[in-house]
This record gives structure tokens, sequence and C-alpha cells, in this order.
């Protein structure tokens, strides 16, 4: 379903969507709970970056879809986790593009495989999406083949769709992926990506959008573009590619915070940075909440996972000794209910509904605690 935005403010005026969401720029309403982002999608129960992974997060309550962007040769946005494909598609076994297979240096490392930007987006679209982790996914693996690569336009009208089918604002939450790298290929991110912004009625710090990066300098460059709110994301370990100087444990002092605070509306830091998640007998609040907020910097945190493997051992559930222990679901609900009672802004999932239980349970029990404090 494809809508232009003269079809979405038509939509609104026949009162098939609430007015507030009209017309295009689909006004994030004042935030008075967490936000439930979907990490490409229900990438957790469908092959990642699908339509169907975007359409199932919107069923299961997510506020916001976020798509990984990368180009096509052809100067297309597409969603992609990375611009590497042989994990996410079916192009290895595509004999028609065996000679496409490269060796390249993205962001200092070497890989080898297929490259989006070697095609163009019409040959992008032959192909098949499929599970990237198919042995701890297998339930989502019985999905391969039966989706295709999506432009981030294609994202955007699945957005506007859940708007009209759900009643509620979906936003779109995209990542510039290695910025730096495409630039010096001559397929630069920024400007293109604030062009869509702005035809699609986006360019507005109330938006329903925000737009996120590992790199400093994509964050400041498209500012230069586009109102849309901005995220620095912060890894546990290393620094910005394009700032190799730098590294993100000094970008969460005071200091660091507050310069952050001069290109961007909010950081996405990796979870254990906001929880110490060796804690006993549950992962404990490290404090940066509290320290982004009072730089008047929003926190919304990557990526709460069931699986035990990608789980702390405390939250683990099972015999480790199982051969499917890895891939059985460990206490979600526990790490997600510490994630929120930091008083975090938002929650990065690949499982959208268990995420929303989680945080309407938290905001219950804030409740609870105020009222006794009252």
């Amino acid at each position: 379903m494809s809508l232009s935005r003269r079809q979405f403010a038509a939509l609104a005026a026949a009162s098939v969507l609430p007015p507030s969401l009209a017309p295009g720029l689909v006004n994030a309403a004042p935030q008075r709970r967490p936000l439930v982002i979907a990490h490409r999608g229900a990438s957790g129960e469908r092959p990642e970056e699908t339509r169907m992974a975007y359409e199932l997060a919107i069923d299961e309550g997510a506020d916001f879809i976020e798509p990984d962007l990368v180009s096509t040769s052809d100067g297309i946005l597409v969603a992609r986790h990375e611009n590497e494909i042989s994990t996410t598609t079916d192009v290895a076994s595509r004999p028609e593009f065996a000679a496409r297979k490269a060796t390249k240096v993205v962001d200092g490392q070497s890989v080898t495989g297929w490259f989006t930007e070697d095609f163009t987006l019409a040959e992008l679209k032959t192909l098949t999406c499929r599970e990237r982790l198919p042995d701890i996914r297998p339930a989502s693996a019985k999905f391969d083949g039966q989706g295709q690569i999506l432009t981030f336009q294609e994202v955007i009208d699945i957005a506007r769709a859940g708007c009209i089918k759900t009643g509620r604002v979906i936003g779109v939450y995209p990542e510039m992926k290695h910025p730096t790298y495409f630039a010096n290929i001559g397929l630069p991110l920024e400007e293109r990506l604030a062009r869509m912004i702005r035809a699609n009625g986006y360019d507005s710090p109330a938006a329903a959008i925000f737009v996120q990066c590992f790199e400093i300098g994509a964050l400041k460059t498209i500012g230069r573009f586009t109102r849309a709110r901005r995220v620095m994301l912060l890894d546990k370990e290393g620094g910005p590619a394009d700032q190799p100087d730098v590294r993100y444990a000094d970008m969460v002092t005071p200091d660091g915070l507050k310069a952050i605070r001069a290109y961007a509306d909010a950081i996405g830091p990796y979870q254990g940075m906001v929880l110490n998640l060796d804690a006993e007998p549950f992962p404990t609040d490290t404090g940066l909440v509290k320290a982004a907020h009072d730089a008047n910097l929003m926190v919304h945190s990557w990526t709460a996972r069931r699986e035990n493997t990608f789980l702390p051992r405390r939250l683990q559930k099972g015999d480790p000794k199982r051969a499917d222990f890895a891939r059985s679901s460990g206490d979600i609900h526990g790490l997600l209910m510490a994630l929120y009672m930091t008083g975090i802004d938002g929650v990065f999932s690949d499982f959208p509904a268990l995420n929303a239980k989680a945080r309407d349970d938290a905001m219950a029990m804030m409740a609870r605690l105020e009222r006794k404090r009252g």
C-alpha cells in the first residue's frame, strides 16, 4: 500500500484517520510514556526489515519501526542490516550475480560478500530475504523467501498504513549505516535521506521520526538539511568510525553528553551502558539515563532480545547443556522492566509485543510506587 501525501490528507479529512495524524506530517503526540521501538520490525519473529516484520511489529504495539539504511548503485536508500547482504538474502545462490562477490574494507573491517552499492534497485528487487540467525530463530526462518528488500519510502508507507489501520501514530526511526564509507564511494546518505524526510512531511522536531547514527559527522551534516530529531548511537566499546580518536565511553561523561546535545536530541546507548547487567540478582541502573536527562537528552537503548544467547547469565533460563539452550527464551521481561524502571524514554527490541507488555507493567509499577510515596 503506497500513499501519497495528498491521499494521506484525504483519508484524514474523510475521518478514516484522526486529524492529529494528518496529513504527511504525522506529528508525534507529546510523549507521555516510553516508546516501544521495533528493531528492524518484529525481527525476532520474521526475517528482519521485511514488510511482514514491520507489519507484525505494528500489530504488536510498536510506536516506531526501525530500518537500517544503505544505498544501491543508483542512489536509492534501502532497508538492510548491512550493505553486505549474503546473510539476509538469497544472493549467494543466484548464479547471475556470482561475479559481483567482492572483498571490501568497511569502517576498517575487511568484508567479503555481495554489497548493495554494486546492485541497482531493480536488481535487488529480484532477491528474496531470509532470516539472518536461522540457528537461533528457526521459526522465523520458515518465512525465508517470502519478502523483498524494501526501499525507505516503502517503510514510510508501511508506517502510514499502520496509522490508518490502528489509529495510532506509527513513527519511523531510520539509521544511516556507514555514512563515511558511502560518502567515500560517491553515494552519500545524508542529503538523500533529508530530501525524503522533507518530501514525506517529517521535517519537524515534532514529527514522528528519529534519525540515528554511530557517526558524529553524519548527524551534524544531516542537521543542515532537516529539523528532524537526531540520535547519537553509542556502543560499550570503540568509537565513531569517522572520528577514530573519540571513544564512546568518553561521550557519556557530563562533558561528553553536553557536547552531544549540540547536534543531537537523544542518545541511543547499548543497554549494558544503561544497566549493570552483571548485578545480583537483577540488573541495576548505572545512572546514565539521569545524566542524559540532566543534559536535556532523551535515551533510547538497544537491543532487548529474548533468547538466552543475548541475555546476561543471570537472566538466562534452562540447562546450558541442552542443545537448544542458546535459542531458548530467557527472562527478557526482567531485562525490559529494569530498563524501563530507570526512567528511560524508549527501548529497542526484536520482540515488540514483549516490549510493550513490559513497558506497561513498568509504568503501572512506577505509578503504584508514586501513589505510596504521595
